[in-house]
């Protein structure tokens, strides 16, 4: 009988679960909202009550002999050998916490005694779960990149994940672009998130549709209040040929095109997932990225180069968290 793990995703807005089979993938899924409110060990109690949830659901048809563990995605900085998270962005009250042991501890408390607990940062799980069950299962080492309210990012080096000394690599977000720019994104001058990340996305969208002399249709969909503005408008524009949302998509593209470039460059790196939600417009941004790509790399260097589109969409976490405790 194949083995089983339990998935988490935990975010600042939602923790999301799953029951996932090592061969078939997830049999059951649950999503509560995230307490953030109460703190850390409020939040602990969350995660402890959905993996018992979860777990006493499945024991009821499953070998519990086959249980692999418990996977979990944090933002922030995980130390993935002592389970410690650092400074978690949208969990407020949190600093450097003993995420893991105090899990494990309210585990007990649940009379889940033995279950192991492998934590990590979130976007290297979305990435591994992608290598194991997406987009990735081809390719031997690749980068992923998630553009939605922010920017992240994973590497897969040898179908293995690479955290880095300290467990940050991978942080795409906050590599800089442009060391002199006006935009800002936690102190930081010039990074790749405060360039590409929704609220950068919407303001140059404002930007462009103003100082277009032709006018857009964009106006019409947001009833020329520009602050309603979204993504969805920017595609549908784009979709049905509005100038200004396909300039729009093309400058995001001819931006995240450099940023892939500099990891081309740096790690030999020729392959690319791309998800999150902003990813969802496709070709709008993939084709004017692969073609900012080839522009900033050597001729020498452009052999396989290839961006994709993730498949797992918000449920790579889940997969991936699991997939942390089959080995």
């Amino acid at each position: 009988m194949s083995q089983w793990a339990i998935g988490i995703d935990l975010g600042g807005t939602a923790i999301k679960a799953a029951v996932v089979d090592k061969e078939s993938g997830i049999l059951t899924d649950s999503r509560i909202v995230t307490d953030t409110a109460s703190g850390p060990q409020g939040i602990v109690r969350q995660l402890a009550a959905i993996i018992a949830d979860l777990y006493r659901a499945a024991t009821a048809t499953m070998d519990p002999f086959n249980f692999a563990g418990v996977g979990l995605g944090a933002p922030g900085a995980v130390n993935a050998e002592t389970g410690v998270l650092s400074y978690p962005p949208n969990l407020p009250g949190w600093s450097i916490f003993p995420l893991r042991d105090e899990l494990q501890q309210c585990l007990k408390e649940e009379e889940l005694l033995l279950m192991p607990v492998i934590i990590d940062n979130d976007a290297n799980v979305a990435a591994f779960g992608e290598s194991v069950y997406g987009a990735g299962r081809g390719f031997q080492d690749f980068l992923m990149v998630t553009l939605g309210t922010g920017v992240g990012g994973g590497i897969v080096l040898n179908r293995k994940l690479y955290r880095g000394a300290h467990g940050t690599a991978g942080e795409l977000g906050f590599m800089i672009l442009d060391f002199e720019g006006p935009t800002l994104h936690a102190g930081i001058r010039g990074t790749l998130e405060s360039l590409l990340g929704k609220k950068a996305l919407l303001a140059l969208a404002c930007l462009m549709i103003e100082a277009s002399p032709s006018g857009s249709s964009l106006g019409k969909l947001c009833y020329n209040d520009y602050t309603r503005l979204s993504p969805r408008h920017l595609e549908q524009a784009a979709i049905a040929g509005d100038e200004v949302a396909l300039a729009i998509w093309h400058r995001v593209g001819s931006i995240l095109g450099i940023g892939l470039a500099n990891i081309a460059v740096l790690m030999d790196i020729r392959k690319f997932v791309i998800g999150g939600g902003i990813a969802a417009v496709g070709n709008l941004i993939f084709e004017p990225a692969l073609a900012q790509l080839k522009k900033s790399t050597l001729p020498s260097m452009h052999e396989g180069l290839e961006i994709v589109p993730a498949l797992l969409g918000n449920k790579a976490g889940m997969y991936g968290a699991a997939a942390l405790c089959f080995g």
